[in-house]
């Protein structure tokens, strides 16, 4: 069964609950951007993705690309498969129209991408890094370097990378490596990049004649440290056609994402120019990594929706044993019930399906703010969605692409047996899905953003600015809201309460960092519910899956928030102790 992208899910999360219609209209770029354009989108998007990309993910696992004398073969149909994408201006949805773009709303984007990565990761991953490039040398790039890339990078004409990470840094970007010289004589400002960076996906290909290379390096006299590091744009192909000196030594042998290759580079006096101001590199690619961070939280509920999927068409076919309470009225005359009966798997079933509606509602609304953030004529407004990306981005890139992998591997258990055989490719959504918890900053990493740089430099502020708003989309009359409100308050205080335990112990921060996203995730997923819940009140399956969250989801919220306050009691103990008589705390 391959992935089938269901436009009329997403629809009512975007229409009903989250009004995207009603928001984009008073944006300037989308005010005829109306829901019968978004659902013309839509639908033309998950026909694309169903019935060109869906069909060709297997084959992209079991055969996978190949590493043929220096250079990158992709698995059968990928070619024609992205070519397709191209040709229907899918890789340009949301850029400018004067780059080449139809200049429509971020939102459909992520929409896109979800179902992309739900339907074939291996093949998203080629052109997953396209909307961060584009950002990035748009905001950031020399007008020589946007006139000669910008529009194919727009376009996906030519796809491009993201080259940060060196064997021996891993996440630490401080310890960087690659130099970039400039060059004597050369009046285009060119530099000379020597070095070598790993894990770099889509490194080396034959999807597209060129690839665009951003990589992260230093230049001469450079500071140590992230603030000596600038950014470089190396093209596979120079400008006259020539082959640059940038090389794939070897494809990365993973454990899943075999249709997407993961190339070790080797950068030997390759040419590039800079993109931004020297040092100043973290800043020009933060652009990128953000962007692609919530795209990566997308894949999550993406690959999950799939997994999904699959568990919940085989427990509506395979039949085991009898299931306990009332006779089903699928039964009949058959000896055995249908496996979606036992409770056991309708658990499953239900708790995944919570997990998908209230993470892409989350998600949703993130994608809605960067347009938000973008256009909105009232600079308070950008101001607003702005700070809530900011909060959110991380708990949605550690949350979702979190239930990706464990849900998916719930999602295994409904078919026995059977799931751990790759004929019923949900063994491969599994696989797929473990990388999402490493890239774009690891899991641990993104909680650490969230509480340590985020939430406490201000002791709380910002991310009560954002919970109180979405305090304020409740209402209290109804117990639900009134729930998630209580909730809510719980989150705020719980912030102050780590704000000052870290006066005493500067470590606590990092090791509950964890714990806090989890219980930030959990508190928003209850809004997200309550929504939903709000304006679909007579859906069966809505209220399903409602009932699940709260039952099986829900109640992490009070173990993670004791977890975290259990700590903070805990060093405002030792430090009580440890005071002398007389001193003040």
């Amino acid at each position: 069964m391959d992935y089938q992208p269901r436009p009329e899910d997403v629809s009512f999360l975007l229409n009903a609950v989250l009004d995207a219609p009603a928001r984009l209209a008073t944006l300037a770029p989308f005010a005829e951007v109306d829901e019968a354009l978004q659902s013309q989108v839509l639908e033309e998007a998950g026909r694309f993705v169903g019935e060109v990309v869906a069909p060709i993910n297997r084959g992209g696992d079991e055969i996978g690309c190949r590493f043929v004398d220096g250079e990158v073969v992709s698995p059968p149909g990928f070619r024609e498969a992205y070519q397709a994408f191209v040709d229907g201006g899918w890789p340009a949805l949301s850029a400018a129209t004067e780059d080449g773009g139809q200049g429509l709303p971020a939102v459909l984007e992520a929409v896109l991408y979800e179902w992309l990565a739900a339907a074939n990761h291996g093949l998203t991953m080629a052109p997953g890094l396209l909307h961060g490039a584009y950002a990035c040398l748009k905001h950031h790039g020399s007008e020589e370097l946007k006139q000669r890339y910008l529009s194919k990078i727009a376009t996906g004409e030519w796809l491009a990378t993201m080259c940060l990470t060196e064997a021996h840094a891993g996440s630490d970007l401080g310890q960087v490596r690659t130099r970039a010289t400039p060059q004597m004589g050369q009046a285009d400002g060119s530099l000379r990049v020597n070095g070598g960076k790993i894990f770099i996906s889509g490194g080396e290909h034959d999807l597209t004649p060129n690839i665009v290379h951003l990589v992260l390096c230093r230049l001469p006299d450079a500071p140590a440290g992230p603030k000596g590091l600038s950014l470089v744009l190396v093209p596979k192909l120079l400008p006259d056609g020539t082959r640059n000196a940038v090389h794939c030594e070897r494809m990365e042998e993973k454990m899943g994402l075999h249709g997407s290759p993961t190339c070790t580079m080797r950068f030997d006096d390759a040419t590039g120019w800079l993109v931004g101001e020297p040092g100043r590199g973290l800043a020009a690619m933060f652009v990128m990594m953000n962007s692609a961070r919530l795209h990566v939280a997308l894949q999550g509920i993406g690959l999950l929706d799939a997994a999904w999927q699959k568990a919940d068409a085989y427990a509506a076919e395979r039949r085991q044993m009898r299931a306990p309470g009332p006779v089903p009225a699928s039964r009949g005359s058959e000896p055995a019930d249908l496996i979606a009966e036992h409770p056991a798997v309708r658990r499953i079933l239900d708790t995944q399906r919570a997990w998908i509606d209230g993470a892409r509602t989350l998600a949703y609304r993130s994608a809605l703010m960067l347009d938000v953030a973008a256009h909105d004529a009232d600079p308070k407004a950008r101001e607003r969605a702005q700070r809530w990306c900011s909060f959110v981005t991380p708990v949605l890139k550690a949350a979702c692409t979190h239930q990706a992998f464990h849900g998916a591997s719930e999602c295994l258990q409904v078919f026995g047996g059977h799931g751990y055989v790759r004929e019923w490719g949900i063994e491969q959504i599994v696989r797929d899905a473990r990388v999402t918890m490493i890239y774009e900053g690891t899991n641990e990493i993104q909680a650490i953003d969230l509480l340590v740089r985020k939430v406490l430099p201000d002791g709380g502020v910002g991310m009560s600015a954002v919970l109180l708003e979405l305090r304020d989309t409740l209402d209290a009359s109804r117990e639900a809201d009134a729930d998630v409100q209580r909730r809510l308050a719980q989150l705020r205080y719980l912030g102050t309460t780590v704000a000052m335990a870290a006066h005493a112990n500067p470590v606590l921060p990092y090791e509950v960092a964890d714990d806090y996203l989890r219980v930030t995730m959990l508190a928003m997923m209850a809004w997200a519910w309550a929504r939903i819940e709000a304006v679909a009140p007579q859906d069966a399956d809505k209220a399903r899956a409602a009932a699940a969250f709260r039952r099986w989801v829900l109640p992490e919220f009070e173990m993670r928030l004791g977890i975290v306050k259990r700590a903070c009691e805990t060093v405002a103990l030792s430090h009580h102790a440890a005071t002398p008589p007389g001193v003040a705390n």
